[in-house]
C-alpha cells in the first residue's frame, strides 16, 4: 500500500508560486491593474489607443489573477480544514469580485459605442488577441436593452433566481426521506447523496425503500415545487422574449454557440431509434433475471465481478497504454503529468471529494483525484487528464482571453480519453465475465448520458413551449408529462411506476433551462471522434490536436466540424445509437445470447 501523504502523489503548487511572498506580491500588481482598468471607465471606446490599452491591462491582470485562484483554490482543497488554506481561498474569492466590479464597465461600454468605429479599431493588428472577445460583444449587441432597462433588469437578477434558491434550501436543507431497512437489517437514514448508492444495492427491498422514500417527500410538496419551477420557466421566458429573442430556447442555445437545429436533431433522431434503448434495456432485464423490471431496479449492475485492487501505478500504465494511438507529443504530455505533480492522487481527511482538472494560463494544468484501486478511478484519471490535455493545448496556442473552451465542447477531449480506454481494456481483457462488466459500464454511461439526458431535454422543451403558448400548467400535468416521456424512452420491458412521475421534481438542472441536452451532444462529439481515431483515419489525429488547441477562438459548432461532427445533422446521434448497438450485440455474445 503506498504513502498516500507521499509528496510525489500530491500537487506541487511551487509550480504557479515559489512561496506566499510571491503570492502576496502577484496579488498586489494585480490590485494595482485593476485601479489602472478602472481609470479608462467612461473613455474606453474614445480612441482604439484607450481601447487597446484597458485590454491590455485586462489580459495581464487576467494572466495574474488565474494563477492566484489556482493557488488559493488548490491549496484549501487539498487540506480544507487548514487555517492558512482557508484564509488564502477566503481571499482570492475577494479579489474575484474586486476583479469582476472593476471590469464591469467594458461589455457596456463597448455594447453602447459606436459599432462602426470599435469594428475599425478592431482591424488593426494589435488587437489580435481581443478581437473574438469585443466582435462577441457586438454580435450580442442586438439582444442588450436600454441602459435603463438593464439596470432594471440587473435589479431584478436575485428575484429572478429566487426559484431556484428557494429549491436549492429546500431540497438540501429541509428534506428529511425518513429511514430505510437494509441488508443486514440495519435502519439507515436515507439522503440525497446516497440515494444513489441504495439504487444499486442487489438488495430489491433497500431499492424499493430508497425509490419510494424519496418520492414520496416530493409528493408531498409537489405542488410547492411546481410554483417554483413554472415561475423560473416564466422568468427565462420573459427574459428572453425582452432581449428579442423568439424563445428561451433561442436564447439558450445562442447563447451556447449553438443552435435550435442542434436541439431537435438529437430529439429527432432518439425518437427514431428509440427501440435500440428497449433493446439494452430488455437485456438488463435478462440479465438481472427479473420477471418485472422496475425503475428502481435500472442501477443495479448485473455483470459486476466484485472488488476492484488496482494500484495507482497499474491504473497509470493502462491510461498510457489506452492513449498512446494519440501520439507521442500527447503520451510524453500524459507521462509529465503522472510525473510532475500535476495530479494529487489519493483520498485524504479534509481534502476535497470527487474530481476535477483545473488548467492554469502560463503554467499547466492541476488534477484532483480521490483513488481508492477501482476501475472507475482508471476511467476518472483517463477523464480528468482529457480536460487536462484540452487545456494545455489551448493554452499554449491561444491569449488567455482565447484559451477558455465553452460549455459545448468542454466534456468532449474527457469523454474521448474514456472511450479509448473503454475500447483499449475490452480489446485486451482475456476474461469473459470482466469483459462483459466493462462493456457493460460503456453501455450504462451512453444510456445515462446520451438517452436520459435527452428525455430530460424533451421535458424542458415541451414544458417551455407550453408556458410561452400561454397555457398553465399544474403539477398534474407536469407529472403527466414527465410519466408519458418515462413510458416512451424507457418501452414494455420496464414497469413504470407511478411515483416516477415526480422525478422531474428533483432535477435541479432544469433550473439552469436547457443546460442538460449538452450532455447528450458532448458525448455524442466524443463517440464520433473516438469512433475516426480507432478507425486510425489518416490525418484524423492532427485534426483533433489542432481542434484542441483552438480554444474559444471560434464557435463550439465550427470548432467540431473541424473533426468532421456536425452537431445539427441527425446523423451524428444517429451514429451515437449505432456505436450503443454495436456494443449490446458484444455485450449478447458474452452470455452467448
Amino acid at each position: 500500500m503506498p504513502d498516500t501523504n507521499d509528496l510525489k502523489y500530491s500537487w506541487n503548487l511551487s509550480d504557479i508560486f515559489k512561496n506566499t511572498t510571491e503570492f502576496e506580491n502577484t496579488k498586489k500588481e494585480t490590485l494595482n491593474l485593476l485601479e489602472k482598468i478602472q481609470k479608462f471607465q467612461g473613455i474606453l471606446c474614445d480612441s482604439s489607443d484607450n481601447l487597446y490599452k484597458c485590454y491590455s491591462l485586462d489580459e495581464k491582470a487576467l494572466q495574474n489573477f488565474e494563477k492566484l485562484y489556482a493557488y488559493g483554490m488548490l491549496m484549501y482543497h487539498s487540506d480544507m480544514a487548514n487555517q492558512d488554506g482557508i484564509k488564502m481561498y477566503k481571499e482570492v474569492e475577494a479579489l474575484s469580485t474586486k476583479f469582476s466590479v472593476a471590469t464591469a464597465f467594458i461589455t457596456p461600454e463597448i455594447t453602447y459605442a459606436d459599432e462602426t468605429k470599435i469594428r475599425e479599431y478592431i482591424k488593426e493588428e494589435r488587437f489580435k488577441n481581443y478581437r473574438r472577445d469585443i466582435k462577441e460583444i457586438l454580435e450580442k449587441k442586438k439582444h442588450v436593452l436600454s441602459k435603463e432597462a438593464e439596470n432594471i433588469l440587473a435589479n431584478y437578477s436575485e428575484i429572478f433566481s429566487a426559484p431556484e434558491n428557494t429549491f436549492d434550501t429546500m431540497t438540501n436543507t429541509e428534506f428529511k426521506f425518513g429511514t430505510l431497512m437494509n441488508e443486514n437489517g440495519e435502519e439507515i437514514e436515507l439522503t440525497d447523496s446516497t440515494y444513489s448508492l441504495y439504487l444499486k444495492n442487489k438488495n430489491i427491498n433497500v431499492r424499493r425503500q430508497a425509490f419510494n422514500l424519496m418520492y414520496k417527500k416530493y409528493s408531498e410538496f409537489i405542488n410547492t415545487i411546481t410554483e417554483m419551477y413554472i415561475s423560473n420557466v416564466k422568468a427565462k421566458s420573459t427574459t428572453a422574449k425582452l432581449r428579442k429573442y423568439n424563445s428561451s430556447l433561442e436564447s439558450a442555445t445562442e447563447n451556447d454557440d449553438a443552435s435550435i437545429k442542434v436541439y431537435n436533431s438529437l430529439i429527432e433522431a432518439v425518437d427514431e431509434n428509440i427501440e435500440t434503448n428497449y433493446e439494452f434495456l430488455k437485456l438488463k432485464k435478462k440479465l438481472l433475471n427479473l420477471n418485472e423490471m422496475h425503475m428502481y431496479d435500472l442501477y443495479v449492475n448485473p455483470c459486476e465481478e466484485g472488488k476492484d485492487n488496482i494500484t495507482f501505478e497499474e491504473a497509470k500504465e493502462e491510461v498510457l497504454k489506452a492513449l498512446e494511438i494519440l501520439g507521442e507529443e500527447y503520451i510524453n504530455k500524459l507521462k509529465e503529468a503522472f510525473d510532475n505533480n500535476w495530479i494529487d492522487v489519493y483520498a485524504k481527511p479534509n481534502k476535497m471529494g470527487g474530481a476535477y482538472s483545473m488548467g492554469v494560463y502560463g503554467v499547466h494544468p492541476f488534477v484532483l483525484t480521490n483513488f481508492v484501486n477501482s476501475k472507475r478511478d482508471v476511467s476518472t484519471i483517463a477523464h480528468e487528464l482529457g480536460h487536462s490535455m484540452h487545456s494545455y493545448y489551448s493554452n499554449k496556442t491561444q491569449g488567455i482571453m482565447d484559451s477558455n473552451y465553452t460549455i459545448m465542447v468542454a466534456e468532449v477531449a474527457s469523454t474521448v480519453n474514456e472511450i479509448l480506454l473503454s475500447n483499449y481494456q475490452i480489446k485486451n481483457e482475456k476474461d469473459n465475465n470482466k469483459k462483459a462488466e466493462l462493456i457493460y459500464e460503456l453501455l450504462e454511461m451512453v444510456r445515462a448520458t446520451f438517452f436520459r439526458q435527452a428525455m430530460f431535454a424533451e421535458f424542458e422543451k415541451i414544458v417551455h413551449e407550453k408556458i410561452e403558448n400561454g397555457e398553465t400548467l399544474s403539477s398534474e400535468d407536469l407529472n403527466s408529462i414527465y410519466y408519458k416521456l418515462n413510458q416512451k424512452y424507457f418501452g414494455e420491458d420496464v414497469f413504470i411506476d407511478e411515483e416516477i412521475k415526480y422525478e422531474w421534481a428533483r432535477i435541479p438542472h432544469f433550473y439552469s433551462d436547457f443546460y442538460v441536452y449538452k450532455y447528450s451532444t458532448g458525448v455524442s462529439a466524443a463517440i464520433a471522434i473516438a469512433t475516426k481515431i480507432l478507425n486510425k483515419e489518416p490525418g484524423f489525429i492532427d485534426r483533433y490536436i489542432e481542434m484542441l488547441k483552438q480554444g474559444c477562438s471560434k464557435k463550439s459548432i465550427d470548432l467540431l466540424k473541424m473533426v468532421d461532427v456536425d452537431l445539427e445533422s441527425k446523423e451524428t446521434y444517429c451514429n451515437t445509437i449505432e456505436f450503443y448497438k454495436k456494443y449490446i450485440d458484444e455485450l449478447k455474445k458474452c452470455y452467448d445470447l
